[in-house]
């Protein structure tokens, strides 16, 4: 749970809820499992499946033929009315030249029948109330309310590129970060990968500040001399692949570093204050 809390922060924050999750861990479970009894040559079956997932057979006919996890999530009752106000012909004006499929209608009134923001809420889903899904709306950025009337100000239920980038980004650094400690779980002292932290509480504010300036000047040089050593082996190993007669083995790696401040919970604000403590395994 302590492990999944900050993805579910942001989920929350990005109008994703538990429904849409929960159907994209059954594919993930699903392809892992399949992943799972490869490694240890086993039969790959639905009943394989199902028993080593959790999930249920009719759920693993539907996705064990997927070869990868797919972001096919559930959609939200707000993505759902987004989809429905800019696709329903019936929130259209004729456009004055005559173009096939007139005028998105960008502004409905808050109550009434249709055509309104109301009754347009009330048939995408009867069990969240309209004023919940125009709060969430606005607070994911998509509409606003002036007056008695909503107004659209989006054309399409998507982040925008640089969010997009920064959430692909978050993804394969925190995956990298989740394989290394999994893979340090099981693996005997010689085969562990670096994943290690320097944790301290009792700080000032200004401390933690000032240990966060000296963080980023660390991960700066540390950055640069990886890149550096990284850049000659791949020009290494590319010669070396050039000469030789088979076709050699490639490995990716992946060298990050974090630094996070917060404030302290009551219980360890009263503690006395100790000695920052190393956690993690030294590798």
């Amino acid at each position: 749970m302590l492990v999944l809390a900050p993805l579910v922060r942001w989920l929350l924050r990005n109008g994703v809820h538990y429904g849409a999750v929960a159907q994209g861990l059954k594919q993930v479970f699903v392809c892992e499992a399949r992943r799972d009894l490869l490694s240890r040559d086993a039969k790959v079956t639905d009943s394989a499946l199902s028993v080593l997932s959790g999930v249920h057979r009719k759920d693993v006919r539907a996705m064990a033929a997927l070869p990868e996890v797919q972001a096919s999530l559930v959609p939200t009752p707000a993505s759902m009315l987004f989809t429905r106000w800019v696709s329903d012909p019936r929130l259209r004006l004729p456009s004055v030249e005559g173009t096939p499929g007139g005028v998105l209608r960008s502004r409905l009134p808050r109550h009434g029948p249709m055509p309104s923001f109301e009754a347009l809420a009330r048939e995408v889903s009867s069990d969240v109330h309209p004023r919940t899904l125009l709060e969430e709306m606005q607070r994911l950025g998509l509409l606003r309310v002036q007056d008695d009337e909503v107004e659209l100000l989006a054309d399409q239920f998507l982040a925008g590129a640089d969010e997009q980038a920064a959430a692909q980004t978050l993804a394969v650094n925190v995956a990298d970060h989740l394989n290394a400690a999994v893979h340090n779980l099981a693996a005997p002292d010689g085969a562990r990968l670096l994943e290690q932290s320097v944790y301290a509480y009792g700080l000032s504010p200004a401390s933690a500040e000032a240990l966060g300036e000296l963080a980023r000047d660390l991960w700066a040089a540390a950055f640069e001399a990886m890149a550096q050593a990284a850049t000659a082996r791949l020009v290494g190993d590319d010669a070396a692949r050039e000469a030789s007669p088979v076709a050699l083995p490639r490995e990716r790696m992946r060298f990050g570093a974090y630094y996070y401040r917060e404030s302290e919970s009551s219980e360890l604000v009263q503690a006395p204050a100790r000695p920052p403590r190393r956690s993690g395994t030294r590798k």
